[in-house]
C-alpha cells in the first residue's frame, strides 16, 4: 500500500496545489479559463494523440472493452437517477448527478495516472472509456436534464446541443487522428512531434493544478448550505459503487466467454475508481443545474479518493 501511495500521492498534492493557489489568491480567477484553455485545447489532444498513435489499433477497437464500459456507464446513469430524484432534486439536478456519478475525471487525471501506475499500455483502454463517456454518457445526461421542460425545447434539442458539444471537443478528434495514425503506421515529421512531446509532457502536470483550482472556484461560487444527503450518497456511488459494478460486469462478461481482457478490466476498474471529472461543473453551470451541489461531489469525491483509488489500487496490482 505504500508503495502505491507513493506513486498517487504526487497526482493529488498537484491538484491540492491548484486548490490552494486559488483559494489564497495566488492564482486569480481570471487565470483559470486559460488554464483550462491550454489542457483542453492544447496539452491534452497532444496527449491523447500520442498515446493513441503509439497504440496498436486492436487496443483502440476493443469491442468487448468498450461494450462492458458502456453498459456500466448506462446502468449508472440509470441508477443514480432513480435514487436522488425526488420533489427537490428534478430532472435536470438528477441527470447532473448521475453524470458526476457516472464520468470519470480520466482525461486530465487518470490517463497520466493509470500509465505511471501500469505503464503505456494502460493508455489503449482508458482512451476507449473516454469516447464512452464524451460520446454517449454526457449526451445521455445533458439530454435527461431537461425532461423537466419538455413542453418547451425537450430532450431532443438537449441532445442535438450536447452532441455538437462533443463535435467541437477536441480530445475525441486527437482520439480519432491518434487511431488513424495508428492503423496506418503515420509518424509525424520530427519537429512536429517533439512539439507534440512537449506539449503532451505539459498535460499532466497542469491538468492537475487545474482541477485544483476549478474545484477551488467552484466552492467559493457555492457558499450556500446544503444538507449531505444530497451530495454525499453519490460521492459514495461514484468511488465505490462504480468501480465495482465494472468488476462485476467484466468479470461476469469473461465467464461467459467474451474475449475481454484481465488486464483491460483492471485499467476499466481503476479509471472507475477515479474521481468524477471536473468539467462537469462547467456544463451543470451552462444547463442551470444545482452547480453547489455538483461542485461539492466532484471536491469530495477528489478528496477521498485519495484513499479509495489507492486501495483499489493495491487490491488489483
Amino acid at each position: 500500500m505504500i508503495s502505491v501511495l507513493l506513486i498517487t500521492f504526487p497526482f493529488f498534492v498537484l491538484v491540492l496545489c491548484g486548490y490552494l493557489a486559488a483559494r489564497r489568491g495566488l492564482l486569480p480567477e481570471a487565470a483559470i479559463p486559460g488554464l483550462n484553455t491550454f489542457v483542453l485545447y492544447f496539452a491534452l489532444p497532444c496527449m491523447l494523440y500520442r498515446f493513441g498513435s503509439s497504440t496498436p489499433l486492436p487496443q483502440l477497437l476493443d469491442a468487448s472493452l468498450l461494450g462492458v464500459y458502456l453498459v456500466c456507464a448506462l446502468v449508472m446513469v440509470a441508477f443514480t437517477v432513480t435514487v436522488t430524484r425526488n420533489r427537490r432534486v428534478g430532472w435536470n439536478d438528477a441527470a447532473f448527478g448521475a453524470l458526476v456519478g457516472a464520468f470519470p475525471n480520466t482525461g486530465f487525471m487518470g490517463v497520466p495516472l493509470l500509465v505511471a501506475l501500469l505503464g503505456v499500455q494502460a493508455a489503449g483502454p482508458a482512451i476507449v472509456t473516454i469516447v464512452v463517456d464524451l460520446v454517449v454518457t454526457s449526451s445521455l445526461c445533458i439530454a435527461l436534464s431537461q425532461l423537466d421542460s419538455a413542453g418547451s425545447h425537450g430532450a431532443g434539442v438537449a441532445a442535438k446541443k450536447a452532441l455538437k458539444g462533443v463535435a467541437m471537443n477536441p480530445m475525441p478528434w486527437a482520439i480519432l487522428l491518434g487511431t488513424l495514425a495508428s492503423g496506418v503506421g503515420l509518424t509525424l515529421p520530427a519537429p512536429v512531434m517533439q512539439t507534440v512531446g512537449l506539449l503532451a509532457d505539459a498535460a499532466s502536470p497542469v491538468a492537475l493544478f487545474t482541477i485544483g483550482a476549478v474545484l477551488a472556484r467552484s466552492q467559493s461560487r457555492s457558499a450556500q448550505a446544503l444538507p449531505l444527503r444530497d451530495y454525499v450518497g453519490v460521492v459514495l456511488i461514484k468511488l465505490l459503487l462504480h468501480p465495482l459494478l465494472v468488476a462485476l460486469v467484466g468479470l461476469a462478461a469473461i465467464q461467459i466467454g467474451v474475449p475481454l481482457q484481465p488486464f483491460a478490466l483492471t485499467v476499466m476498474v481503476l479509471v472507475a475508481a477515479l474521481p468524477s471529472a471536473s468539467n462537469v461543473s462547467l456544463l451543470a453551470e451552462r444547463f442551470d443545474a444545482n452547480n453547489g451541489r455538483i461542485a461539492r461531489i466532484i471536491l469530495w469525491s477528489t478528496v477521498f479518493a485519495f484513499l479509495t483509488f489507492s486501495g483499489a489500487v493495491a487490491l488489483l496490482i
